[in-house]
C-alpha cells in the first residue's frame, strides 16, 4: 500500500488481478479495483465508484510499470469492450485465470484439487471463429459502424480491424461498413454474426426489413467479391437461411486426433477457438479414458464435440442436449463419421429434475454445461453415481458450486483441475476438472 498526502491523487501498489482483469490493491483496509493496472505496479488512481468495503477506479498515472505489462496489439484496445487484458503478458493472463479458478473452488466450494493441470491454450491471436458484431447507422456521419461494443457502453466501437478475429474476417470490417452504408435498409441491420469453418466464412445479417432489389444486388456483389457466404436472419436464430450463394459447402471443423469432422450451422453454438478446442478434447479424453464396453453419458453434448471422440475410442455413448435442432445435427454428424452404432442422442431439459432422474446409469459421464452449471444432473446421481466425472466449465463459480455437491454430498474426490484459455486477452475463464469416487 502507498499512502498519499492530503490533497494529492491517491496511489497504490497493485497486488494481483481479479476475475474481471482489473488490478487489485488495498488502501486503508479497503479493496481498490483499478482498470488497466497490472500486478507490481505503483499507480495513481481516481475512484469512479465507492462503497464502504471497496472502490472501482481508473489509472491517472503509472508511477512504476509492472514487469508483466505489455503493449496491446490492437489499435482499439481500451475503447473496444471485446478484450480487457491485451496489456497483460500472456503467461501472466494464464496465471491470473488459474488463480481465479483456485480461489473459486476454495471460497465457493471449499474444495481443492489434488493436482493442478497444465493450462490448455492454443491460438492467442486471430482465434475467434465465432463472433457477434453490432451494427449502428450514424445519420449525422452518414456512415455505419460495425464491431464490438465499447467498454461500459452500448455504443459500437468505431473500429476498422480486430486482432482476435481471423485476419480474413478482420479485413472485412471496413468493407462491411461501406456495404451497409450503401444499402437502403442501412438502419435496419442491428448485427452481423460471424461463423468461420475450415475454408469458409459465413456472415449472418440480422434484417429487420427485407432488402430491396437494389440492396439484394449489392449484397450478392459483396459476397462474390469477398468470397463469403451471406445468410439472412429475419427473426430468431432458427430463421437464418442462406441468402447468397443459395447453395454452398457446409461449415465444419475437424478433430484430427479422432478422425472426426463436425458440421455446424452458422448460428449453432460451437467453441470459438478451434485450435484450443482440439487440445481440450484431447485432455478430456485422457481424463475420461473411455474404453470399449463402457457406457458413458455426455450431458450438454451440443453437436457432439465430445460425444463423437468418446465413440471413436470404442465406448457406447449417450449424448443429451436441450436443443432438438442440435441433437438432429449431432445425429447427422455421428452418421457421417461412421459412429452411429456406438452413439445415441436424446433431447432433454437438463435443468429439469424429472428429466435428469430419467437418465440411464453410466459408468462415466462428461459434463459441458452453460454458465448455469449442472446441479440438477448431479442431484440425479445420488444412489447411482458413476466412477468418474469429467466436468468442462465456462464459469468458475458454478463449477465450484457443483464441485461442492460432488465432493461433499456424493463422496467424490477432486483429482485434478486446470484452466482452458479459450478466450485469450479477455478475463473469461474456462476450466476442466476430474472427479473420481
Amino acid at each position: 500500500m502507498e499512502l498519499s498526502r492530503e490533497g494529492e491523487v491517491p496511489a497504490a501498489r497493485v497486488e494481483s488481478l481479479d476475475r474481471e482483469g482489473r488490478g487489485v490493491a488495498h488502501v486503508d483496509g479497503k479493496a481498490v479495483f483499478i482498470d488497466g493496472a497490472v500486478p507490481g505496479e505503483l499507480v495513481e488512481y481516481a475512484a469512479y465508484r465507492k462503497k464502504p468495503a471497496w472502490e472501482l477506479a481508473q489509472i491517472v498515472r503509472i508511477e512504476t510499470a509492472g514487469a508483466v505489462r505489455t503493449s496491446p496489439r490492437c489499435a482499439f484496445f481500451g475503447t473496444c469492450g471485446g478484450c480487457s487484458m491485451q496489456h497483460v503478458e500472456e503467461r501472466a493472463q494464464v496465471a491470473a485465470k488459474q488463480r481465479v479458478l483456485e480461489d473459486a473452488l476454495w471460497h465457493v466450494g471449499r474444495v481443492r484439487p489434488d493436482t493442478i493441470l497444465r493450462p490448455i491454450y492454443g491460438l492467442s491471436w486471430g482465434y475467434r471463429h465465432r463472433a457477434r458484431l453490432s451494427v449502428r447507422w450514424v445519420p449525422k456521419k452518414h456512415a455505419s459502424l460495425v464491431g464490438f461494443r465499447e467498454r461500459k457502453s452500448r455504443y459500437v466501437t468505431d473500429m476498422t480491424s480486430c486482432e482476435v478475429l481471423p485476419r480474413r474476417v478482420s479485413d472485412l470490417i471496413q468493407p462491411l461498413r461501406e456495404l451497409i452504408g450503401s444499402l437502403e435498409i442501412q438502419g435496419r441491420i442491428p448485427q452481423v454474426e460471424v461463423a468461420v469453418g475450415e475454408g469458409l466464412v459465413v456472415l449472418v445479417l440480422r434484417l429487420l426489413e427485407a432488402p430491396s432489389a437494389g440492396d439484394e444486388a449489392r449484397l450478392k456483389q459483396f459476397a462474390e467479391r469477398h468470397e463469403v457466404q451471406l445468410w439472412a436472419q429475419p427473426a430468431g436464430p432458427d430463421s437464418a437461411r442462406p441468402f447468397w450463394p443459395s447453395q454452398s459447402p457446409e461449415l465444419y471443423y475437424t478433430l484430427p486426433d479422432y478422425g472426426v469432422r463436425v458440421a455446424f450451422g452458422p448460428t449453432d453454438f460451437t467453441q470459438v477457438n478451434h485450435a484450443t478446442n482440439r487440445v481440450l478434447v484431447r485432455r478430456a479424453m485422457s481424463l475420461l479414458d473411455p474404453r470399449p464396453g463402457e457406457k458413458i453419458g455426455d450431458y450438454f453434448c451440443g453437436l457432439g464435440n465430445f460425444t463423437l471422440p468418446i465413440a471413436r475410442c470404442g465406448a457406447e455413448v449417450l449424448g443429451v442436449e436441450g436443443s432438438p435442432g442440435l441433437i438432429a445435427r449431432a445425429q447427422t454428424n455421428a452418421l457421417a463419421n461412421g459412429l452411429a452404432e456406438r452413439s445415441r442422442f436424446v433431447s432433454a431439459d437438463l435443468f429439469d429434475a424429472g428429466a435428469c432422474a430419467a437418465l440411464p446409469a453410466s459408468d462415466k459421464i462428461l459434463l459441458d454445461p452453460p454458465r448455469e452449471g449442472a446441479i440438477e444432473v448431479l442431484k440425479s446421481l445420488i444412489g447411482r453415481a458413476p466412477a468418474r466425472v469429467v466436468y468442462v466449465s465456462c464459469d468458475p463459480a458454478t463449477l465450484a458450486r457443483d464441485s461442492a455437491m460432488l465432493v461433499h454430498a456424493l463422496a467424490y474426490r477432486l483429482v485434478a483441475a486446470g484452466i482452458v484459455n479459450m478466450f485469450p486477452h479477455t478475463s473469461h475463464v474456462e476450466a476442466i476438472a476430474l472427479f473420481e469416487r
